[in-house]
């Protein structure tokens, strides 16, 4: 006898629902794209509040219409890191120094964790912010290039260079610690 699988609705046919007021269709979309926003935004900043924050207003925008999805431009995925990436640029704008943002409990944290994995997180979030968000998405969230070239709006040559010099800049971080 054959199990049957449910089908799963594509993020497009669960946004079409949740705008004709299928609050179920939401929670079903939320749930499925809020781990990699809020990873994303987490790695672009290093701060758990910043990225709870940015994370919520991602889905507060597509609640309230303001951010105008089309799906003829790219997948909602990608439009979602878009609007988390230019919420974190005005936040990281807005922030001197975000190194120094971390609180007591964040330092704690820290220091339990291996010193590799520490490393490497101070690394990445050191570097220039083009560099840092062309890592963050294509290395660390597994974005495609062309999507990443969709989310920082520019080509994918452009993305391709600034994952070179990201991780070359990366390598010589992390040499220095060795």
């Amino acid at each position: 006898m054959k199990s049957l699988q449910k089908v799963q609705p594509t993020d497009h046919e669960l946004l079409l629902l949740m705008f004709s007021g299928d609050e179920d269709a939401f929670a079903v979309l939320y749930r499925r794209r809020q781990g990699p926003v809020y990873r994303f935004a987490l790695q672009m900043t290093g701060n758990t509040v910043i990225a709870e924050d940015v994370t919520q207003e991602v889905f507060l925008a597509l609640l309230s219409k303001t951010a105008k999805y089309d799906a003829a431009r790219g997948s909602l995925a990608s439009f979602l890191y878009g609007v988390a990436r230019n919420l974190v640029l005005r936040r990281l704008e807005k922030t001197v120094e975000v190194e120094d943002s971390a609180g007591p409990e964040d330092i704690l944290d820290d220091l339990t964790r291996r010193e590799t994995i520490e490393s490497v997180r101070r690394a990445v979030l050191s570097l220039p912010p083009v560099y840092r968000e062309a890592i963050v998405l294509c290395d660390l969230q597994d974005t495609s290039y062309e999507d990443a070239a969709q989310v920082l709006d520019c080509p994918i040559g452009t993305v391709r260079s600034r994952l070179n010099r990201g991780r070359s800049m990366l390598a010589q971080k992390l040499a220095v610690r060795v």
